[in-house]
């Protein structure tokens, strides 16, 4: 059976013939000399890693908070804070970097004026010091030998860099299980529910983020699980609600949301009523207690309703099937199509197209290539919400499209093509 051989303990003796090796006056050293033992080759000690703190986690840290860890066999993992997301790059460092516990510094390791704190005439002091003590110094018979073991030597370290919350993953789990009214629930796998600490488990993003994730894909509880709407059952609700207003006459400052919900419940599941509600609408300021609907949010949904993967629609055509399904008083603007379709007034027929910033690949260039496929030449305010996923606080939206596109000027306006 292999025995390990016996470690070598360090002597007084040994400090001394180091110090005249290395050609130094003990008269100038400390009074503790720490002796530094290695850490065994065997020792299993891969789950010690070195991080780079930077302000936000440091003082995350200093308040008591907790860091998480976030990734699945086929991710990068992420670190996070309750409010930020970091993606960990691996770096190497030119000299070993040493973790030492109970590693004791200068102040600590002497009698002498070193432990004073810092001021203008600190390092006088010290040299002072060590002046006076010379003659005291010179056999050094105070020393005293402290042993410190090496816990683990690091070649490398993690440096975080903070990044835009990687919020496909949550889409794509919330797209297998779309609820489409409780008459077909019998077709869903349960096993493909997930509650919201699940999903806060699972998505690489901080839990502030989360929340606004679940904002952004229009997420909904559901008999304690996440759920999001079918795009058609989620439009067929929405023009129930809205066709409430003209029913009851009211103003679109004027939302009663009980009457909204006891109107319809049953036609459709409270807990739905009430969710797409909630998401769809925000206090009145103009009359207390009463609700008014988000204009840009009704616009955004009935234009997914209308826009169909693959087919394009003429302008002018869509525009007026667009502003029909909204309540008198809405009025549609072409902002509204952020991230979800294209007009494309430079080909032959003027026309509106569906491009989902959600079902775009994460990876820039196979992204670019789609979206220079939808279209050839795109203004600064069409491509940034298809290109907003990969700022960090260093890369902006416009360094981005200057690596992954060319420009030019066209009619006194800068647009983006492909560069190949």
């Amino acid at each position: 059976m292999y025995s390990q051989p016996e470690i070598y303990q360090r002597n007084i003796e040994d400090v001394h013939s180091t110090i005249s090796h290395a050609k130094l006056e003990e008269k100038n050293l400390t009074n503790i000399t720490q002796a530094l033992y290695f850490p065994n080759i065997t020792d299993d000690l891969a789950n010690i890693k070195l991080l780079e703190l930077n302000p936000h986690l440091l003082q995350h840290i200093q308040e008591g908070q907790t860091l998480s860890l976030k990734g699945g066999l086929t991710e990068n993992v992420v670190l996070c804070t309750n409010s930020k997301t970091f993606d960990l790059k691996e770096a190497e460092v030119s000299n070993s970097f040493l973790l030492v516990p109970d590693l004791k510094f200068a102040q600590d390791t002497c009698r002498s004026p070193l432990k004073v704190k810092s001021s203008s005439n600190a390092n006088n002091s010290a040299d002072s010091s060590m002046e006076e003590d010379a003659e005291d110094h010179r056999n050094r018979s105070d020393i005293t030998l402290e042993r410190r073991d090496v816990l683990k030597i690091f070649q490398e370290y993690f440096e975080p860099r903070e990044i835009q919350p990687r919020f496909r993953k949550l889409h794509d789990l919330l797209q297998m299980t779309r609820y489409s009214g409780p008459e077909n629930e019998y077709c869903i796998d349960r096993k493909l529910l997930f509650t919201r600490q699940q999903l806060l488990d699972t998505i690489q993003c901080s839990e502030e983020q989360f929340s606004q994730g679940l904002r952004i894909v229009r997420a909904m509880e559901v008999d304690d699980h996440i759920r999001v709407l079918e795009t058609e059952y989620e439009f067929r609700v929405m023009g129930l609600l809205l066709g409430l207003i003209e029913e009851n006459s009211w103003t679109l400052e004027e939302i009663d949301r009980d009457e909204s919900l006891n109107s319809l419940r049953e036609i459709v599941p409270e807990q739905i009523l009430a969710a797409v509600f909630d998401l769809y609408t925000q206090p009145s300021e103009r009359a207390p207690e009463k609700f008014t609907y988000n204009e840009a949010k009704v616009c955004r949904a009935m234009a997914r309703s209308i826009l169909k993967p693959g087919l394009k629609f003429h302008i002018d055509d869509f525009l007026s099937t667009w502003q029909g399904t909204l309540p008198e008083g809405m009025k549609i603007d072409e902002r509204y199509l952020r991230g979800i379709g294209v007009i494309d007034r430079e080909s032959k027929m003027p026309c509106v197209r569906t491009l989902l910033e959600t079902n775009l690949p994460t990876n820039p260039h196979e992204r670019f290539q789609i979206i220079f496929q939808a279209k050839e030449c795109w203004t600064l305010d069409e491509i940034e919400p298809y290109v907003e996923c990969f700022t960090t606080p260093t890369a902006t939206v416009t360094s981005i499209l200057n690596k992954f596109t060319r420009s030019m000027n066209q009619n006194g306006q800068r647009v983006y093509l492909s560069k190949h």
